[in-house]
């Protein structure tokens, strides 16, 4: 098989990144993005979010995960920690989320070291879940291989009928993420390829740096 993409071009123009009038802090940045690209409209999951990390094989993976919450302290999913995903973080907890919306033609790329959520907000963010999204987490040995269709289907029956009419609570085995970056570029389309790329990086000193790179 092969199919030539050469051909599969794109012109960017709809914005500029330029360093006067940036904040010091990334975060801010990050938050002044995201608003503008839920008010443009272009992307139907503006949380949605890759998260690459370094598995025992000693491969990265990249999935994507539904962002839950940024601060300033970093960024925040949930995930089952026996997953193929929660196991390489607790074996290498360096890690990069990337953003890509593509309707405003921007991106972000994340550095940063991930840790588990507390307990008691890992706790209030599972409260809030539907029931059916809570049952989810109870019945999916997530990443785990599984003998067919019917077999999940079972286990969430099983699982439904152990909580009728009780609390969901939620297994140890589930929580959150939370990914304190230590460096995060901004990269916005430009015309030419000439593209606009501004790096922040954490100083010793918990200032950061700004550099821009070449397109």
């Amino acid at each position: 098989m092969e199919n030539d993409l050469s051909n599969y071009r794109k012109n960017y123009q709809k914005s500029e990144l330029s360093e006067e009038g940036i904040s010091e802090n990334p975060m801010e940045l990050f938050q002044k993005w995201f608003f503008e690209v839920e008010e443009f409209g272009g992307d139907s999951e503006v949380n949605a979010v890759t998260v690459s990390t370094i598995g025992s094989d000693g491969f990265p993976k990249a999935r994507v995960v539904l962002l839950k919450k940024f601060t300033w302290e970093g960024f925040v999913f949930f995930t089952n920690y026996n997953s193929e995903k929660g196991k390489a973080i607790a074996l290498n907890p360096n890690v990069c989320l990337s953003f890509f919306w593509a309707g405003i033609e921007r991106q972000i790329i994340i550095k940063g070291v991930a840790e588990k959520l507390s307990e008691n907000l890992s706790d209030g963010y599972f409260e809030s879940r539907p029931d059916g999204s809570k049952l989810g987490a109870w019945a999916s040995d997530q990443s785990e291989a599984v003998p067919s269709r019917r077999y999940l289907d079972e286990r969430l029956a099983t699982f439904e009928k152990q909580f009728e009419n009780k609390e969901i609570i939620r297994p140890k085995h589930w929580g959150g993420i939370l990914v304190k970056p230590i460096s995060m570029e901004f990269w916005q389309g430009r015309p030419n390829r000439m593209h606009d790329r501004i790096r922040y990086t954490l100083q010793e000193d918990y200032n950061w740096k700004i550099e821009r790179l070449a397109p």
